[in-house]
């Protein structure tokens, strides 16, 4: 019978080219995978979550996910890594989003509901940097940040492991709900893909070219990768609506290149560097033609109306540089990682109306504006060593350790003068460009932090049956002080083709930079008045005058509990129960001003500033669910078939609110009903997968059934004036995709997404957050798509 992990493989490879759910065996999480053409047959694997050193056919102890992403890059219906997972992991979502301002321009993705921030994303087994972009906006993330998963192109990666268990005892900060490692190729050979998609109404045209070429170089291998994508705009407003509803326009290009070099005795260097230059547009609202002249318009440039143009300009760059080798019986591994992203914007089809409305200037104003940006840095040195004991507690014990430091700066730039200023005075027009106001100079930051860390990892084989994990991991940060974590997990094999697991952790979530320190003023007017409102971080100036502490971590208690099945060698089930408790989770407060805080406004008159946001320590919350997996394969009429069926189910609740001492009493306005059910239902509280693979001769036909459960989000009005929360129905989508196999270095696919044109459940579009018709939940609001992809193998 084979072992539950090389059939699940086997089916999910077949059926998405994932082994989605699949437990691997245990190999040295630094060691490659990769084999060269003339390497010999691999004998151990990188699992995340492990820092074992053998090549033991045993199960993990924790549920991961191992994703091979060579049928997604050959023959898959989206284009981006986002968007790719959202339809393999029912525990992966990523929506994008509309009306959001930045978050339109960087796609959020999260693990089992919780925070985009809350999941750990390593490339390659070492920690990628999280984008500049703190979420202000937007219905999923809100003031939270995360990995833009869309800087790395899909033809680049070999898999995607996701460990569904707590492991910050492991990996340090943010591995809450989860990591996710994405392995990059290096292997020899070249292969190109060109894609093209649109969506039933037209528009939303995608352009896609990859390609990729592995070398042998000096007894090692290198691959490059370099893709082009240009993400058409959808527009899904009804006629007469001057607003732009949907996917913003994106043009990437990336380059990656990964390899590793024999070196020294025994020793290897490895490296890995990515680059990504993205240009992207999103449409904020839509101003009104005379009826908002003065104050937001002018009829000198804009008589109909205008909808101004949010512009970002990306730059990420990421880089690894690492050494391999062996001291004696010690795997040792040192190694250094770069990390940068920027968010610069400029804003289109504007006008600054304070600016227009000058006399001397007779109605015009600039119509673009360097409204500014920022950026985030990280650099991270890693020192691990490894080894294994044969015939240590039982059958044998892995000890790992290792220490690291890693020092993070982030930084806000002002936009130019134009962008922020009111030039007519009290009365006058809004200040600032339309659409998005620029940074201001009391925005403008430069800071940075420093943290050191020091980890204990041990892996025991207690008999044939019983296997023990034990971390523990000591972290200090220059910011907030030190915080100690654990993890305990074990599995037991009751009986050939069954296996019992379970895992018990703390962890801990340090604050970003970015909600330590993002700063943003804009002016709005209340009462007539012109009025400044700041997004302020507690250590500013507008903070510190509220009376707000510092931001500190955000602490975690993790459960699992699961089983494996393989009664047969063509079916395999799985089953695992999680529960995650996390206190002191960061958010962005509600707005406090004269309406609801007047002893607070007051104190903030005299900074000039007429209300204030915080990023605040302030929620707990529990979450809990069940993850389930069954797959299969065997044959109908001679033709092979292949099914994978895989489910989520899970629910997030706020337990408790602990405002900070100066904003005691005042809870409804920290964390809203509306902002709760942002926390509590911003993903959908079930989803499922259902796919069959069926492959006839030269002909293969892929048909995928989605499932999202029902949500439930807040309205601008809020259930106490009598209007009802949006009640967004479970929906089920489908694709579906045929492939054809010319021979086995060329193929061509052509398909449909959501064939069968689902949208979400209508809403009153005065109470959406995005003020459209519906949110961009569960699978957005598009509609139907159609794809074509030809890939060949040289």
């Amino acid at each position: 019978m084979p072992t539950i992990s090389a059939l699940r493989r086997s089916v999910l490879v077949s059926l998405y080219g994932t082994a989605a759910l699949a437990t691997m065996a245990p190999a040295a999480h630094a060691q490659s995978a990769d084999t060269t053409a003339s390497a010999a047959p691999m004998q151990s694997v990188n699992v995340v979550g492990s820092r074992r050193a053998t090549s033991s056919a045993t199960d993990t102890v924790v549920p991961v996910d191992v994703i091979p992403m060579n049928k997604a890059a050959e023959q898959g219906a989206q284009f981006d890594l986002s968007q790719t997972l959202t339809y393999i992991s029912p525990s992966f979502n990523s929506t994008r989003q509309t009306g959001a301002d930045g978050a339109d321009l960087v796609d959020s993705a999260a693990l089992r509901g919780l925070s985009s921030d809350q999941t750990l994303v390593l490339i390659n087994g070492k920690r990628r940097h999280t984008a500049a972009l703190v979420n202000i906006f937007g219905a999923r993330n809100r003031g939270s940040t995360g990995t833009d998963m869309n800087t790395i192109p899909t033809m680049a990666i070999k898999d995607v492991q996701i460990l569904r268990d707590g492991a910050a005892a492991q990996y340090g900060s943010d591995a809450i709900a989860g990591v996710m490692d994405i392995g990059l190729k290096k292997n020899v050979g070249c292969e190109s893909s060109v894609g093209y998609s649109q969506y039933s109404a037209g528009d939303g045209k995608n352009y896609m070219a990859s390609a990729y070429c592995g070398f042998a170089v000096a007894g090692g291998a290198v691959g490059i990768t370099g893709e082009y994508l240009d993400r058409g705009r959808s527009n899904r407003a009804e006629p007469g609506n001057p607003r732009t509803i949907g996917d913003s326009k994106s043009e990437n290009q990336t380059v990656y290149l990964n390899g590793e070099i024999p070196a020294g005795a025994g020793g290897k260097v490895y490296f890995t560097a990515g680059l990504q230059q993205r240009d992207a547009s999103s449409g904020a609202w839509a101003r009104d033609g005379v009826d908002d002249v003065p104050t937001r318009n002018s009829a000198a440039m804009y008589p109909n109306g205008f909808v101004p143009f949010i512009n970002g300009d990306l730059d990420d760059r990421y880089g690894i540089i690492g050494y391999r080798s062996k001291v004696g019986e010690w795997n040792t591994d040192i190694s250094q990682t770069y990390g940068y992203n920027r968010l610069k914007y400029n804003i289109s089809n504007t006008l600054n109306a304070s600016i227009a409305n000058l006399p001397a200037n007779k109605g015009i104003s600039p119509s673009r504006f360097d409204a500014g940006g920022f950026s985030f840095q990280q650099l991270t040195t890693n020192a691990d060593a490894s080894r294994y004991f044969e015939g240590v507690m039982g059958d044998g014990m892995n000890v790992a350790f290792g220490a690291e430091y890693r020092r993070e700066t982030y930084k806000i730039v002002a936009g130019e003068p134009g962008s922020y200023i009111d030039a007519d005075g009290p009365g006058g027009g809004n200040a600032g460009s339309q659409g998005f106001p620029g940074f201001q100079p009391g925005d403008a930051t430069n800071t940075s932090r420093h943290s050191t860390a020091l980890y204990l990892d041990l892996e025991a084989d207690l008999n044939k049956k019983t296997k023990l994990q034990g971390a523990l991991r000591y972290e200090k940060f220059s910011d907030f002080g030190s915080t100690v974590t654990g993890k305990l997990a074990g599995s037991y094999s009751l009986a050939d083709g069954m296996l019992l697991r379970g895992s018990a952790s703390t962890g801990f979530r340090a604050p970003s930079l970015q909600q330590a320190h993002f700063s943003s003023t804009y002016t709005d007017f209340v009462g007539g008045k012109p009025t400044d409102i700041s997004i302020t971080p507690a250590v500013g100036a507008v903070g510190q005058l509220a009376g707000l502490p510092p931001l500190k971590e955000e602490k975690s208690r993790s459960f699992t509990l699961g089983a494996t099945w393989t009664p047969t060698g063509a079916l395999s089930v799985t089953a695992d129960l999680y529960h995650i408790k996390i206190k002191d989770r960061i958010v962005l407060s509600g707005l406090f001003d004269e309406s609801n805080y007047p002893a607070l406004a007051a104190k903030l008159a005299t900074l000039g500033v007429g209300g204030a946001q915080f990023f605040v320590n302030s929620v707990d919350t529990k979450t809990q669910g069940l993850d389930l997996t069954a797959s299969h394969r065997g044959a109908i009429a001679g033709n092979k078939l292949t099914t994978f069926l895989a489910m989520n189910f899970g629910k997030t609740e706020v337990d408790a609110i602990h405002a900070p001492a100066a904003l005691k009493g005042y809870e409804d306005v920290l964390l809203s009903e509306r902002e709760r059910l942002f926390l509590e239902q911003g993903g959908p509280r079930r989803k499922a997968t259902l796919g069959f693979d069926l492959t006839t001769g030269a002909l293969e036909t892929d048909f995928k059934i989605i499932h999202f459960g029902p949500q439930t989000l807040g309205t601008w009005s809020g259930t106490a004036s009598g209007v009802a929360n949006q009640h967004y129905a479970a929906k089920t989508s489908a694709d579906l995709g045929f492939t054809y196999s010319f021979n086995k270095n060329t193929k061509l696919t052509f398909g449909a997404s959501n064939i069968f044109n689902v949208h979400p459940s209508v809403q009153d579009p005065n109470e959406t957050d995005n003020g459209f018709k519906y949110e961009s939940v569960q699978f957005g609001l598009n509609g139907t798509s159609y794809f074509g992809r030809l890939w060949v193998k040289f």
